[in-house]
């Protein structure tokens, strides 16, 4: 009885917390934030917990690979040169935003130059460049205080930034500090959190970084430019992949067949006439075929570094299995797997660390305007559907091209 008793006075204490108390803890976090990371090493100047991303350079130099190369260029190059707009958020109403066609103006040419030196295309080829090496894209924001350009826009290398795991929410503590490899006072330099647009690709619990594709492909781009360098070799000859064997000769025969080989023979294209008892034996070490050289590897690593990028293996040259029946289906597999899900995380990044958290207009939104669909016959087929059927009107449709509406009432509301 004393052994219950105890137990049950036990529950009751934990169970009667103080009413003011837990009025003043509403809306705190009571779990922890990345429990599984065990030593991370402190900040020296901000007070983080910085964790830097694993083998920045070996990525980069990996993405400068041939087949990576083609895979980054073919989401990157897409995302970058889409057409884009900025537009009234859902649930707002253009008569009701205070000076909405001004301040779409703003942040239209704003976003085309981000600063002195880049424009859109070009800051976030960089941004996107990154998110899809390391998954660690990273954009600097500072306004400006000139009404007509409120922000500027820089491009950072998101392998320096460190992540502050203990941030709390305060805007006045900084959440993200840039390694410069500097001594002293200028090893880090702190950012808060509306000063630094973080964009995660495949984020998770147990680490506050994203995971990149090229990290997924790491080991099989590995492999693969080891087959590749091998079968280069073998190629060019300086792997040798057969013997001479003579039978019955003495050594100073072989030594002298050795040096007449390499002073009259070796390197110059001459027909060698060799007369001997017996005729000299070929050994092959190999089958002396395309077999050598390992394509058939090559090529499923090819497809691992594919399905990596969650793309199909036809985009990286290989065309085994594509015919005109199916190209267009993986074309646009491609697209809407790879292409789309990257526009629309750089587009909420824009949205709500730019546009809501930084210049603080949450009235707008940044979206893309080619993310519905490839085949540009069969979506205007659809949308003109949709007009007849009375689903969608015409000035939703428009807005969908990121076109302005015809009605006078809604004229101005897309640019």
């Amino acid at each position: 009885m004393r052994i219950r008793e105890t137990v049950k006075d036990i529950w009751q204490k934990v169970a009667s917390v103080d009413a003011a108390e837990i009025n003043a803890s509403q809306g705190d976090r009571k779990t922890k934030a990345l429990p599984a990371i065990l030593s991370p090493y402190q900040g020296a100047r901000v007070g983080q917990n910085a964790l830097p991303k694993p083998t920045p350079a070996n990525l980069r130099r990996f993405a400068e690979t041939p087949v990576v190369r083609r895979a980054i260029n073919v989401v990157k190059d897409k995302v970058a040169s889409m057409d884009w707009q900025v537009r009234i958020r859902r649930g707002y109403k253009m008569s009701d935003v205070a000076n909405a066609k001004e301040r779409l103006l703003i942040l239209r040419s704003g976003l085309e130059e981000p600063n002195v030196s880049d424009s859109f295309r070009v800051l976030w080829e960089q941004v996107i460049e990154d998110l899809l090496v390391g998954g660690f894209g990273a954009v600097e924001m500072e306004t400006t205080g000139d009404p007509e350009r409120p922000f500027h826009l820089w491009a950072v290398d998101g392998a320096t930034i460190q992540i502050d795991t203990r941030w709390d929410g305060d805007p006045a503590r900084p959440r993200y500090a840039q390694a410069t490899g500097r001594l002293g006072t200028d090893a880090l330099i702190p950012l808060r959190d509306d000063e630094l647009m973080y964009v995660r690709l495949n984020p998770r619990t147990h680490t506050p970084f994203g995971l990149g594709r090229l990290e997924v492909a790491f080991e099989t781009v590995n492999q693969f430019l080891s087959a590749n360098r091998y079968a280069g070799r073998l190629a060019s000859n300086s792997v040798v992949q057969y013997a001479l064997w003579l039978n019955e000769v003495t050594p100073e025969q072989h030594d002298r067949l050795i040096r007449w080989w390499q002073d009259e023979i070796e390197g110059t294209g001459r027909v060698p006439v060799l007369s001997s008892k017996n005729k000299p034996e070929v050994l092959r070490f190999a089958g002396g075929t395309d077999a050598d050289l390992r394509l058939q590897w090559q090529e499923m690593l090819i497809r691992l570094i594919a399905n990596a990028f969650e793309l199909p293996p036809m985009l990286l040259g290989v065309p085994g299995d594509v015919n005109r029946s199916t190209a267009a289906e993986l074309a646009n597999e491609a697209f809407q797997s790879a292409v789309v899900p990257v526009a629309k995380l750089v587009a909420e990044h824009i949205t709500r660390d730019l546009v809501s958290k930084k210049l603080g207009w949450r009235e707008f939104e940044f979206c893309f305007n080619e993310l519905e669909g490839r085949d540009e016959a069969s979506e205007a087929a659809i949308q003109k559907t949709l007009i007849e059927t009375g689903v969608m009107t015409v000035d939703e449709v428009r807005a969908m091209r990121g076109l302005p509406p015809l009605t006078q009432a809604n004229e101005g509301g897309r640019l």
